[in-house]
C-alpha cells in the first residue's frame, strides 16, 4: 500500500462521532482512505512475492529451508554420547514414529524456564513447557518456540578462528596456556561472560580466580536488572531477588512495567494473569501507567501513556495519598487526572495484602525502591510480592563492572581477555567505546554461536553449543535450579562455557556432563545421589531447590532528593526511550528466521524497526510513517523511519534494540538501525533532550496488521460482568 500522509485530525473528529467504542487495527483503517479499502480488498499486494533488498524473500525462504532440511539430515546420526532421561517412560528401543520427551531449559538473560522437548529419532523437533517447571507450568513463549530453528541454523559457526583463519584447539590451548603463564597471579586477565545464574559455572569461574586471584570476573546483560537491584539496595540496604504472586492478586499497579513480557518469570506471569481474568470468579484490575504501549498495558482496565520522569511524579503522588513515610513529594505535577488517581488509591485500600505495585524494569532505581515502599504500606510484603537472596553469581552493577573493564582495558592493564558469550562490541553502550577498548588487549578470545561483531576483533573465535547440545544448570527466576540435557550431539564440534574453562584449567578432555555430574555428585542431594540424580534429570529440575523468602525491612528516608532536569521537564522536549525488542530482544535472536518474521508487539512490523512516536508527536512535527528522521541525541546522530503508535506517551521516541547488525548471519544482518550507537552508561534506558530531524526520505516498512479484510464485521464483540453473568452466551447474539 502507498504510504500517504494520515490526516490525524480527521480521524479524530469521525472517532469522536461514533456512538459508543470503534475497535479499529490501524490508522490507516481508522481514516478509512481509499487506498486503504483498495489495499484491503486484495488478497495479495503487488510484488509481494519479490523484495527489491538484496536479501530476497525467496532467499528467506530457502535458508528457513535449509534450517529444516538441516533437522533431517542431522538427526540420523547423531546422538549425545551420555544417556539422557526422558520425561515420560518409553521403551528401552527407540521405536520409529514415536516421540521422546526430555526435560531441559531455555535461557534468557541468565534465567532458565523450563520446556519438554519432542524428540523424533535422536532429533529435536518441538518445544513445549513443563508443567512442573515454576518458570513454565506447561507454557512458553516465542524464544523459547524458536530454539529448534536456532539449533539448527547452517549459518552458527563450525570452525575454531585465529585471527580470521582456521584454527585448532591445540594451538589455541598453547598460546592462552602461554600467556597465562605470563601472569601467574591473573592481574593482567579478565573474563567477561553475560549473567550468570549458573551454579556449578559459577563454580568453575570462582575456581579459576582461585587459581589466578589478581584476574577479575565481569558480567554484562544488555537488558540487565541493574536499576531493579539498585532499588533494592536503596530501599532495604541489600540487594533482593523480587518475586511476584500474580495470581494473589486483586488490584495490580504497573509503573512502566511490561510484566507479562519483559520479566525473567513472565511466562509463569502470564499464566497466572490470565488465570484471574475468567469472568466465573473474582477478575483482577490492572492499572498501567507506561510510555510506550506494551502488551501488559494493552491487557489494562484502565491505561495512561506517561512520560518517564511523570512515571516517577505519579509514583511519589501516590505514595503521598497512601502517606508512605520517607517519600518525598513530586516536584511538578504527573498530569494523571485527579479521578484516576483518586478511584486507584481506593482500589489500592480495600484491597490491602491483596494489591501488587510493579515497576518496570527499565524504571529508575528510585521508581523501584518506591515501589517497594508502596507494597510494604500495602501490607502486600510476604502475600503478592516475595523477596529471597540474590541468586546470580555476582550481585554487582553490571554496567558499572564493563565500565571498570572498559578502563582497565584503555590503560593497558588487561593482556589476556576471555568473552564467554555475548556480543559486547554490538551491545555496549556507545560512550564507552568498547571495540576501541577491546583493540589494546594482547589476546582476545571469544565463545560465541555466530562469528559476530565481537568474534571479528578477537584473536580467537570458538564455537559455542546451543543449549539443546550441551549439559548445563541455572536457576528460574524464584531460584529453582534447572537441569539442562542435550537432545543431540554438538552438530559443529562447538564447545560449552563449562568445557572451555575446562581446557583453560588444564582438563583438555572433560566433557560438560562430567563437569556437571561431578559439581552435583558433590552438593549432597537428598538421599542416593544416583536416584536423586535420575529423578532431577527427569524432572528437569532439583526439588525443593527454590530459594526461600528473605525477610526484609524498610529503610527511613531511602528517597533523598532527585529531581529531573528542565529540559525533561518542558512540554514539547523530546525524552529517548530504549526498550527490547519483542522478537529479537536483544539481538541475540537476529539470525532466526522465524523471529524475524514474527510480527512485533503492538505495531506488527517485522524485518525491520522504527522509531516510535505518537500521533501527536507525528502531528506536531509533521512526519508519517515511513518517513525517516535524523536522531540527535548527546552528539550522536543515527538515521531511522519513523512509525506512530497511538497509545504511546507524546514528546518520546522509543527506539527498540536487536537490529543494525553488521556480521553474525545473512538473515539478521543489514536490516534495521542499531540504538546501542545512542545508548549510554550513564542512561542506557531513558533521557531528555534528543531531537528528530526528518531527512526527506521514505523507506516502505511491513507490517501485518492490514491484512484481511473483515467485510465491516465488528473486529471486537464487547460486554460487562453484568451481561455475561446473565447470559454466557450473549456475545453470539450480537
Amino acid at each position: 500500500m502507498e504510504e500517504k500522509t494520515i490526516d490525524l485530525a480527521a480521524i479524530r473528529s469521525r472517532l469522536a462521532r461514533c456512538q459508543g467504542k470503534e475497535y479499529w487495527r490501524s490508522l490507516e483503517e481508522a481514516a478509512r482512505t481509499p487506498e486503504f479499502e483498495e489495499f484491503l480488498h486484495r488478497e495479495f499486494p503487488q510484488q509481494a512475492s519479490e523484495w527489491k533488498e538484496q536479501f530476497s524473500r525467496r532467499s528467506f525462504l530457502s535458508l528457513m529451508a535449509a534450517s529444516l532440511a538441516l533437522a533431517g539430515v542431522t538427526g540420523c546420526a547423531t546422538k549425545t554420547a551420555e544417556k539422557i532421561v526422558p520425561y515420560v517412560k518409553q521403551p528401552e528401543q527407540m521405536v520409529p514414529g514415536r516421540p521422546l520427551f526430555f526435560a531441559t531449559a531455555t535461557l534468557l538473560s541468565g534465567y532458565a524456564t523450563g520446556v519438554l522437548v519432542e524428540s523424533h529419532m535422536g532429533r529435536p523437533i518441538k518445544v513445549e513447557g513443563n508443567p512442573d517447571h515454576p518458570a513454565s507450568l506447561g507454557a512458553t513463549d516465542a524464544f523459547a518456540q524458536s530454539e529448534v530453528l536456532s539449533l539448527y541454523d547452517p549459518e552458527r559457526s563450525q570452525t575454531i578462528l585465529n585471527r580470521g583463519q582456521v584454527g585448532t584447539l591445540e594451538s589455541f590451548t598453547r598460546e592462552v596456556s602461554a600467556a597465562l603463564e605470563k601472569s601467574p597471579k591473573g592481574a593482567t586477565v579478565r573474563i567477561l561472560t553475560e549473567a550468570i545464574t549458573s551454579p556449578s559455572l559459577s563454580q568453575q569461574l570462582k575456581d579459576f580466580i582461585a587459581r589466578y586471584p589478581e584476574a577479575k570476573w565481569h558480567q554484562y546483560e544488555p537488558l540487565s536488572l541493574d536499576n531493579a537491584r539498585a532499588g533494592a539496595q536503596r530501599a532495604f540496604g541489600e540487594a533482593v531477588n523480587t518475586i511476584y504472586k500474580i495470581k494473589e492478586a486483586s488490584v495490580i499497579l504497573s509503573l512502566g512495567s511490561d510484566f507479562l513480557f519483559e520479566l525473567p518469570g513472565s511466562v509463569r506471569y502470564a499464566r497466572e494473569f490470565a488465570l484471574r481474568r475468567k469472568p466465573e470468579q473474582p477478575m483482577n484490575r490492572l492499572y498501567a501507567l507506561e510510555t510506550a504501549l506494551t502488551i501488559s498495558g494493552a491487557m489494562a482496565d484502565h491505561r495512561l501513556p506517561l512520560r518517564p520522569a511523570q512515571i516517577e511524579a505519579f509514583a511519589r503522588e501516590l505514595a503521598q495519598e497512601l502517606k508512605v513515610p520517607g517519600v518525598q513529594a513530586s516536584a511538578a505535577p504527573s498530569g494523571v487526572p485527579e479521578k484516576i488517581r483518586s478511584a486507584l488509591v481506593q482500589d489500592l485500600q480495600r484491597n490491602r495484602g491483596k494489591s501488587l505495585i510493579i515497576p518496570g524494569a527499565q524504571q529508575s532505581p528510585l521508581i523501584h525502591a518506591i515501589a517497594h515502599a508502596l507494597n510494604h504500606a500495602l501490607e502486600n510484603t510476604g502475600k503478592t510480592v516475595l523477596h529471597t537472596e540474590p541468586f546470580d553469581a555476582s550481585a554487582a552493577d553490571q554496567m558499572q563492572s564493563l565500565r571498570e573493564l572498559v578502563g582497565d582495558m584503555k590503560s593497558g592493564k588487561v593482556e589476556v581477555l576471555l568473552i564467554l558469550g555475548g556480543n559486547p562490541v554490538y551491545t555496549a553502550p556507545a560512550d564507552l567505546n568498547f571495540a576501541e577498548a577491546l583493540a589494546s588487549v594482547g589476546l582476545r578470545v571469544h565463545l560465541s554461536q555466530y562469528n559476530d561483531e565481537t568474534s571479528y576483533f578477537c584473536h580467537w573465535h570458538i564455537p559455542q553449543t546451543h543449549s539443546f547440545e550441551a549439559w548445563s544448570d541455572a536457576r528460574a527466576f524464584d531460584g529453582t535450579i534447572t537441569l539442562l540435557q542435550p537432545l543431540i550431539a554438538p552438530l559443529y564440534n562447538g564447545k560449552s562455557a563449562h568445557e572451555l574453562l575446562a581446557v583453560l584449567m588444564g582438563n583438555l578432555s572433560a566433557t560438560s556432563h562430567e563437569l556437571l555430574r561431578g559439581f552435583w555428585s558433590r552438593q549432597n542431594l537428598p538421599g542416593n545421589f544416583e536416584d536423586a540424580w535420575k529423578q532431577s534429570l527427569h524432572d528437569g529440575l532439583i526439588k525443593d531447590s527454590a530459594l526461600p523468602e528473605k525477610k526484609v525491612s524498610l529503610k527511613e528516608n531511602f528517597d533523598q532528593a532527585e529531581t529531573r532536569s528542565t529540559e525533561q521537564a518542558r512540554t514539547d522536549a523530546l525524552d529517548i526511550v530504549f526498550a527490547p525488542d519483542s522478537t529479537l530482544w536483544d539481538g541475540r535472536f537476529s539470525n532466526n528466521a522465524w523471529l524475524q518474521e514474527l510480527p512485533k508487539h503492538i505495531t506488527t512490523l517485522v524485518w525491520d524497526n522504527a522509531a516510535y512516536i505518537s500521533p501527536q508527536t507525528a502531528e506536531r512535527l509533521k512526519l508519517s510513517n515511513g518517513k525517516m528522521v535524523e536522531i540527535e541525541y548527546k552528539s550522536r546522530r543515527l538515521s531511522a523511519p519513523v512509525w506512530i503508535v497511538p497509545g504511546q506517551a507524546d514528546n518520546t521516541v522509543v527506539l527498540t534494540l536487536g537490529y543494525g547488525r553488521s556480521r553474525g548471519g545473512r538473515v539478521g544482518q543489514g536490516s534495521g538501525y542499531n540504538a546501542n550507537l545512542l545508548r549510554t552508561s550513564v542512561a542506557p534506558w531513558s533521557d531528555a533532550g534528543v531531537k528528530l530531524t526528518p531527512t526527506g526520505e521514505h523507506v516502505k516498512l511491513a507490517a501485518t496488521q492490514t491484512h484481511h479484510n473483515m467485510d465491516d464485521r465488528e473486529l471486537v464483540h464487547v460486554g460487562t460482568i453484568e451481561e455475561y453473568q446473565q447470559n454466557p452466551n450473549f456475545i453470539h447474539t450480537h
